[in-house]
């Protein structure tokens, strides 16, 4: 008997969470292909998972204010998980940049992919001054010696039009696609 109530009053406090939740906007991070494809001596890539910091890696957009602190948009948040969301849309993208096929970790074949790419964001945002900046490293790895191994820093800065989430979302897009290029140079290199 007292496991039924228990049963029943964590499915009602589940129900009145999720009613909480609302029916926020939700924005996906879509990047457009990019527009050169870049021939790679390498045939396989594995993404490992981008490293976001904490502000990005949340659901909720942050943008920067005049001054200078990060504040949540309201009642808008991304359409996936930042990470796997980035993670994902950043292995596509490098999958249409280069002659590669790119994945994101796990690796889903049973040979290994020759190259591992492994990106860290210092910043994803809106800035104040209306730029969108993403900036960090990527590591290059290649366990058989395919590729020369190597850290690149990236500086990534788009202006917005505006302030908005569709702007700061399509942004957040163009940036990765610039990534995969950037990315795929390295590779080639």
């Amino acid at each position: 008997m007292i496991r039924t109530i228990a049963i029943a009053g964590v499915i009602a406090a589940c129900t009145a969470l999720g009613g909480c939740a609302g029916n926020s906007a939700r924005f996906l991070i879509d990047p457009p292909a990019p527009e050169t494809r870049i021939r790679v001596p390498v045939a396989t890539v594995e993404l490992r998972a981008v490293s976001l910091p904490v502000y990005a890696a949340a659901l909720e957009i942050a943008q920067q204010d005049r001054d200078g602190a990060l504040y949540n948009i309201p009642d808008v948040l991304w359409a996936d998980d930042p990470v796997r969301g980035i993670t994902v849309a950043l292995a596509r993208s490098l999958d249409q940049a280069s002659t590669a096929t790119a994945a994101a970790e796990p690796w889903p074949l049973a040979e290994p992919a020759q190259a591992r790419v492994e990106v860290r964001v210092e910043r994803m945002l809106a800035r104040a001054d209306d730029v969108f900046e993403f900036s960090g490293q990527f590591a290059i790895a290649a366990p058989e010696g395919a590729v020369r191994e190597r850290l690149v820093r990236f500086d990534i800065l788009l202006p917005l039009s505006a302030r908005d989430p569709q702007t700061i979302a399509a942004a957040s897009g163009q940036a990765i696609s610039a990534l995969s290029v950037e990315i795929a140079k390295a590779l080639a290199r």
